[in-house]
């Protein structure tokens, strides 16, 4: 009985609740329904359909919702049907204390467009509770000389009920003496006193125990007892008096346990124990026993219990003054509690979306409410978020904000938003509370995949192995989830004469690039193609990178002998005359390699020789010298075996074999090696031997010389004649010879013919202009030497009449 006392004089302020802004803003005026307190969980309250004005399918499609105070309002809307039910059961007591009437605020919710309606459920009192006497047994010393008439106090009994269900009487039990009546104090309670009929008598009956009945107007009513114990005493005929019948005292809320409020005084124009006085609180309700407490002696009020403005401004406290004898005088204490800068305002959030898609302007992130407990300026509040964010806050009606995107959002700069939303009030001090949240941006395909390189250069040697991994192109998409998951792909390939599938592949996940077949540098030395990448969103992205492959050459080509050709019919013989000076020119092998670079340097050596040391072979033109002078010992015939020799790794090899015919009496001017110096005291004795053999022979020999001289040209002619040239080669070279570049002996694939002149005075052969030339350029982008170009690069090439 006691909760329900406190539950009774509790006040609970009812506020708004969470409410959903939107594009309307608006709300409706207030209807109101009502139901009876104690009604059990799914008790019908009313229909919204009915009672607002509202169609059953505009709750379904609007998603309508009941929102309350604290969400304590224990309701429930069937958005089918309209009907408003109990959740649980209502106590309006619990609810609403003493206030009357009970009138709890609600809102019905509709969203798209929003709409707010305010509604007001009325709660109507049943007689469930019934009058309770806080004292059991009340004790009243009267004198024995009080007037017929004279009053006095009893407790007033509390009843949780209100309005007629309250207390509405009080009743004595039958006696001779006394009669009750009832009373209104300032607060508007209502309290019994006790009035004399009869006098007293000390000696006749020196007590007296009546029965205290308390009822309320409830149908049927309900009551409550309390013993009263009148105990008569003898004579006391002042009463005591108060210096003011009024008091009044203003107090913060924030002050300390312990303080001093105020300090009633009283006097009694008795002596003795009749002046001695007392002071107590009468028809206090339990709130301001726990709140305030009175010093019987000195009649100080200090505060026991701590003061909330929020729950209750002012209280009104009667301060009974008794003496020994039984008198009192009374006095009203008016406390009234000054509102303190003592709460934190508060978030309140209905509504948080998250995440939010990127590209999409003035979407809605969040609704709240705020509020604050205090009043006046410490109840004012303002509402903020940081500046620079991409975020807009919205006000709509009373302390209900609304934040939306203030423009477009990227995802791609910014993934989430760490936004706190701050409320300070403008009391003093000020109180600030902050509420942050995290806002996260949803991904959209707008960023296209994007390769790490515009164009991509990968080598390959020739003759790979089938399958091989020769390089991996990369792309990045800074979109999320499967807008950034990247397939590759080959696209299309220029200037290639070949299917690009037959050459190379793809992985479509990680774009790593394969060689299908071996490549030959001879045939392919380089080729482009476009690839592409494209990502998984809808719609799906793409671009496109090129990528140029190169074929590195390997040295898997031999040289080739241009020069003199070894699948003649008949062998190539070489006329060396037997006076010729060392460092003659024999003859000059040329040789071409179809590889490029270091693997188509050549260089020349003399294997085998049938007269070691008269021969010579420069490494790096194939000029094939005599090292000394020719002498009678020598036989007439030489054969010569040359190695022609690449500089790849590992090296290849062709070998030559020339043969060299010794002419006597053919004389020919000589050419020197320009590197090689002569021997001034060799070439003295030479000189002296030629003088002597010259003057000796002269006379005998020439003539014989020169019949000599011209049968071995007649000879070489009719030779020449009846085998179509010794040196002009039979057929075409191999169509399998390709170019290659200036490192090689020849940029060119020729047939040449070749022609010795006995009558021009040098001892050399020249190479004549090609015949034919049947190859095509195989590189694009390089020019073929002309034939001209050719013989000059050699230096000794002329055309042969």
């Amino acid at each position: 009985m006691e909760n329900q006392g406190g539950l009774y004089l509790q006040t609970r302020q009812v506020l708004l609740l969470f409410v959903f802004l939107g594009m309307s803003q608006a709300h409706s005026e207030a209807g109101r329904l009502s139901v009876v307190e104690e009604m059990l969980s799914g008790a019908l309250v009313g229909n919204l359909v009915k009672d607002l004005g509202l169609q059953v399918g505009e709750l379904s499609a609007r998603e309508a919702q009941v929102a309350s105070s604290d969400n304590k309002l224990p309701l429930q809307l069937n958005i089918n049907t309209g009907d408003l039910l109990l959740s649980e059961l209502l106590d309006r007591e619990e609810l609403c204390g003493s206030t009357e009437p009970c009138v709890l605020h609600f809102q019905v919710l509709l969203k798209n467009p929003l709409k707010i309606l305010q509604a007001e459920l009325q709660v109507t009192d049943v007689n469930d509770n019934s009058p309770v006497f806080l004292e059991k047994e009340m004790v009243l010393e009267i004198p024995e000389n009080s007037p017929v008439g004279a009053v006095f106090l009893l407790e007033s009994a509390i009843d949780l009920d209100v309005g007629i269900n309250a207390v509405k009487s009080y009743v004595i039990s039958q006696n001779s003496h006394f009669h009750v009546t009832m009373r209104v104090n300032p607060d508007g309670r209502k309290y019994p006193e006790l009035v004399l009929d009869k006098a007293l008598d000390y000696e006749e009956q020196h007590e007296l125990g009546l029965i205290l009945t308390a009822l309320d107007g409830g149908t049927p009513p309900r009551s409550g007892t309390a013993l009263v114990r009148v105990e008569v005493i003898d004579i006391n005929d002042n009463s005591p008096e108060f210096d003011h019948m009024f008091y009044k005292v203003t107090v913060p809320e924030n002050s300390m346990l312990g303080s001093l409020l105020i300090t009633a005084s009283a006097w009694d124009l008795d002596s003795g124990i009749n002046g001695e006085v007392s002071y107590a609180f009468s028809h206090a309700s339990e709130d301001i026993r726990k709140t305030f407490a009175i010093n019987e002696h000195s009649g100080e009020i200090r505060l026991k219990g701590y003061l909330d403005f929020e729950t209750t401004e002012s209280y009104s406290i009667i301060i009974k003054a008794t003496d020994r004898g039984g008198l009192f005088g009374k006095s009203t204490v008016r406390i009234q509690v000054m509102d303190v800068n003592d709460n934190f305002p508060e978030i309140i959030v209905s509504s948080f979306i998250s995440p939010i898609p990127e590209n999409t302007a003035e979407t809605l992130v969040m609704i709240f409410s705020i509020r604050d407990k205090d009043s006046g300026e410490n109840g004012k509040m303002v509402c903020t978020i940081p500046e620079g964010l991409p975020f807009v806050l919205k006000s709509s009606i009373e302390n209900y904000y609304h934040l939306e995107t203030d423009g477009a959002l990227d995802r791609e700069s910014i993934a989430e938003y760490n936004i706190t939303i701050s409320v300070t009030d403008l009391g003093t001090p000020r109180l600030t509370t902050q509420h942050t949240i995290i806002v996260q941006v949803a991904d959209i395909n707008d960023n296209a995949p994007a390769f790490t390189q515009t164009s991509y250069t990968m080598f390959v040697h020739e003759n790979n192995s089938p399958a091989l991994h020769i390089g991996t192109i990369s792309a990045t998409d800074s979109d999320a989830g499967s807008n950034a998951h990247i397939t590759y792909s080959l696209m299309s390939a220029q200037d290639l004469q070949m299917a690009l599938s037959s050459l190379i592949s793809i992985n479509a996940d990680n774009g790593q690039l394969f060689a299908l077949r071996a490549l030959d540098y001879e045939a392919l030395q380089a080729f482009e193609f476009q690839v592409g990448a494209r990502d998984r969103g809808s719609p799906a992205l793409s671009s496109q990178a090129l990528v140029r492959v190169v074929v590195l050459d390997d040295n898997d080509n031999a040289p080739f002998v241009l020069y003199p050709m070894q699948n003649a019919s008949a062998p190539c013989t070489e006329l060396l005359p037997r006076a010729a000076e060392p460092g003659y020119l024999v003859t000059k092998v040329v040789a071409v390699d179809r590889d490029s670079g270091q693997n188509a340097w050549l260089s020349f050596q003399l294997l085998k020789a049938t007269e070691p040391g008269l021969f010579s072979v420069w490494a790096h033109n194939g000029e094939v010298r005599t090292t000394r002078l020719l002498s009678e010992r020598d036989v007439p015939k030489h054969r010569l075996l040359l190695v022609v020799k690449d500089n790849g790794d590992p090296p290849r090899s062709a070998s030559v074999t020339l043969h060299v015919l010794v002419v006597d009496g053919f004389s020919q001017p000589y050419l020197p090696l320009p590197e090689v110096a002569r021997n001034p005291a060799q070439e003295e004795d030479a000189l002296t031997l030629y003088l002597v053999i010259a003057l000796a022979s002269v006379s005998s020999l020439f003539l014989l010389s020169v019949m000599l001289f011209v049968g071995v040209r007649l000879c070489r002619r009719a030779r020449a004649a009846s085998l179509g040239g010794c040196t002009v080669p039979e057929g075409h070279f191999p169509d399998h010879l390709m170019g290659i570049n200036s490192a090689g002996t020849l940029s060119q694939s020729y047939q040449y013919e070749v022609c010795l002149m006995g009558g021009s005075g040098t001892n050399e052969f020249r190479f004549l202009k090609p015949v034919s030339p049947n190859l095509q350029p195989q590189f694009p982008g390089k020019e073929i030497e002309e034939s001209s170009t050719l013989r000059n690069s050699f230096g000794l090439f002329s055309d042969c009449n």
